[in-house]
This record gives structure tokens, sequence and C-alpha cells, in this order.
């Protein structure tokens, strides 16, 4: 990893807000595409998951999920438990930033998709939790991006099928992102 980045990681915890914001932006840009240095901040940023501060469980989170890309090693299928945790965090704004970017672990390749699919479909399924409606919403999002990405007819018919789950005439209107 060269300086810059070393930097814009160390602005991403202890900048100003702004200072902080930009960092943020840039390593998201960064994580856009298979970078070789993921294993260098990675330990750390598994690390961050369970931080005190919720900025930075959620910034680890976003961080990790771009990274499932430059994971040869596939050490995000042992951590992804972890990561999943923090879309279940008391401040509902860092479980939703942590879960609206998850489907990107699903782009790692195919055991990655399967596993996220996974997890997904046992959260829609079971979501009695406050603020399932957005939750679901999200899922289902994530499973259009999947979607989107692969072309995998499979995955569509998960999210069709989720949907027909969904009693509320009312709310399912709200899923037809599939439609």
């Amino acid at each position: 990893m060269d300086s810059q980045m070393e930097l814009e990681f160390e602005k991403s915890k202890s900048g100003d807000k702004d200072e902080r914001f930009e960092a943020y932006q840039t390593i998201l840009e960064a994580t856009d595409q298979k970078v070789d240095w993921a294993y260098e901040v990675w330990d750390q940023l598994v690390k961050d998951l369970t931080h005190k501060d919720n900025h930075q469980r959620s910034r680890a989170a976003q961080y990790l999920a771009n990274l499932a890309k430059s994971d040869p090693e596939m050490r995000m299928m042992n951590d992804f438990p972890m990561l999943w945790e923090v879309t279940k965090d008391e401040k509902f704004v860092t479980a939703r930033h942590s879960l609206q970017s998850i489907w990107k672990v699903g782009i790692a390749g195919i055991p990655q998709r399967e596993m996220v699919m996974e997890y997904m479909v046992d959260r829609f399924k079971g979501t009695d939790e406050k603020n399932y409606t957005l939750i679901r919403n999200d899922i289902l999002q994530n499973m259009r991006n999947l979607y989107d990405h692969y072309n995998e007819e499979s995955i569509k018919q998960t999210a069709l099928d989720l949907i027909d789950t969904v009693e509320d005439k009312k709310y399912k209107k709200y899923l037809g992102i599939w439609k």
C-alpha cells in the first residue's frame, strides 16, 4: 500500500468530519477495484468491526465488503459472520450502511455469493426486528445488485419467492424493484 492510502486510512479514523468523509470516499473508490494491499489492513478492519465507535464499525464493515474481491485467500468465508453482525448493530444507521454494502462480498465469487444469499434469505424470513421493512428492502436491493452483476436467474427467483411470502399487500408495492 502506498503512503497516500495509509494516510487516507488514518484520516478516516482521526481527521475532522470533512477529512474523515473525504478519506472514506477515497478508500471506497480505491477498493471498488481489486487492490494488492487488502491484507495489510484486513486484520485491523476485522478488529474494528467491534470498535466502541459506531462510525468505525460502519466504515470497517463497508471497507471489508469492498475488499472481498481482493481476497484470494478467501478469508471472508471465515470473517463474514463478524461482518454480518454489524448489519444488526445497536445503532441503526451503522447497521443499515453495513447491510447496504454486504452484496459486494457476493461479487467476490460463487462461494461468497452463495453465503451472502443464504444469510440474507434467513434474515428476510426471520425479520421481526425493529425497522424490518427497511431491512427487507435493503436485502432485496442487495439481491438486485447481485442479480445485475451475475445475471443469474436463481437470484431473481429467490427474491421473488421472498416477496411472495409477504402478506401485507400495502407493503408489497415497496418490494417492486423486481417487477
